[in-house]
Parts: structure tokens; sequence; C-alpha cells
């Protein structure tokens, strides 16, 4: 196959060049082509002979490419260059989905707050609302519980259970609420009856920084009172948390 090619390389580009310029003929008689007497001895003048055209052969070599190679090695990576400038801030994504519980956190961080007050005098209504004072303490921790204004101050916001006991006054009816700041929670109540007795009511709430939870003693409508002595603790007042609101523990 190569060969064919060669050979229609040469055929194809065969040259035809023009023999060089015949030097000029010498000087010569008006009689020089007359042939020589037949005997003389002279020799007949040299004739010129037709030149044949020369022949020159051209290879285009660009014809004669090969298969292509096989890949080579590839090089050693340059040097990185320059950092660019940063680019401009992309849109916000989707929400994504909520991730597992991560695992409990340091028992050191974590917050407590509990309270448990007594009192050990009867009290009696008056013409206007009585907050109830506690002037016996069980536990208080980090004094969250204030003695002297008798009212729970919530220093950790999150979910707290409270739970109030009191003791009933023979003939005289027992009215009471838990409150939180100026607002009505929950009712302790009792009708008057010959027989004295123990009653409890307990709730949760949610409270926030700085909120107060306490009891009050309803205002004279009807003879209202509860009892205790000196000697037993018959009222009592209790409260501690059960979860700090997310990001505070």
């Amino acid at each position: 196959m190569l060969g064919f090619l060669l050979l229609l390389s040469f055929s194809s580009f065969v040259a035809m060049v023009p023999p060089p310029s015949a030097p000029p003929d010498p000087c010569r008689n008006c009689c020089d082509h007359l042939e020589p007497a037949e005997g003389s001895g002279d020799q007949p003048p040299m004739r010129e002979f037709s030149h044949v055209p020369e022949i020159r052969t051209y290879i285009n070599m660009t014809i004669l490419k090969g298969d292509k190679g096989d890949r080579g090695i590839r090089g050693t990576p340059g040097k990185a260059g320059q950092e660019g400038p940063p680019g401009s801030r992309g849109p916000m994504g989707s929400k994504g989905s909520k991730g597992q519980a991560g695992p409990p956190g340091d028992p050191c961080k974590i917050q407590y707050s509990a309270f448990s007050v007594g009192r050990r005098k009867s009290l009696h209504s008056l013409d206007a609302y009585q907050t109830l004072v506690f002037d016996t303490v069980f536990v208080n921790l980090d004094d969250h519980f204030n003695m002297f204004e008798g009212k729970f101050i919530c220093h950790i916001p999150g979910t707290y259970f409270f739970n109030v006991n009191i003791h009933t006054w023979n003939f005289k009816e027992t009215y009471l609420h838990i409150m939180q700041n100026d607002t009505e929670r929950a009712i302790i109540y009792a009708q008057p009856s010959d027989r004295s007795i123990m009653q409890s009511q307990s709730l949760m709430l949610e409270l926030e920084l700085n909120d107060e939870v306490w009891v009050r003693l309803y205002k004279r409508v009807r003879e209202t009172a509860i009892y205790s002595d000196d000697v037993d603790v018959y009222i009592t007042f209790n409260g501690y948390i059960i979860k700090p609101s997310v990001g505070d523990n």
C-alpha cells in the first residue's frame, strides 16, 4: 500500500522542467550546411539533436502521515495561581429537616430552681386581698422565693410545677387563688363546715423571666380564713422547674 502511495505521489508531482539554454552556435561559413564532396574526406557538419525534457520528482511528505500514536503520560500539574476575589453571596437555601437530638449536656450547666415553704400562723380575711406570707423554709434554691414578699420570682424561664396545701377553719369559708403576676390561675376553695379539712391545689405554668407566682387570700365578703399553729405546719407552698425554655439551659 505504501509503495502504491509513493508511486502515486511520483506520478502526481512530475514537473516538466525545460532544458538549459543551448550555447550559441559558433561562427560558420555560409556553405557549411552543404554536404562535403564525395571522396573529399571531409566530415559532414554535426547536426543538433532534439533535447529531451528533464524529469524531476517531488514528494509531498504531508500525505505520508502515519496512524495516531498512544496518549502520553500526563505531566506534573503546574503551580496554583493566585486566589481570586470572593464571589457575591448566593441566595439562601431552603430550610433543612430537623436533626436528631444530641447527647445530654454537661451536668454542670443544668440550671435548677425549687422551693418549699410553710406557714405556722393562721390568717383571717380583711377588706382587701392579702398575700400569703410564709415563715418556714424547707428548700429555697438560690433564694428564688422571696420570703419577705411571699412570692416566687422566676430566674430561669421554663415550665414549672406548683402545689399549695392549706387547712380549713371550722365554720369559715376557704377562698384563695394561685396567682401569676396579677392573673388568677387556680382557686383553692372549701365551703364552711363544722369539720376542718386539708385542701390541696396543683398546676403547671409557663413562666418568663421575672414572672411572680404567689398565693392570695380573698378579701372579706364572707368570713374567710385558713388555720395553722405554732406546733405543726398546716400550710405549705411548693414549686420547681420541670424544663427550662429552649436556649436557656
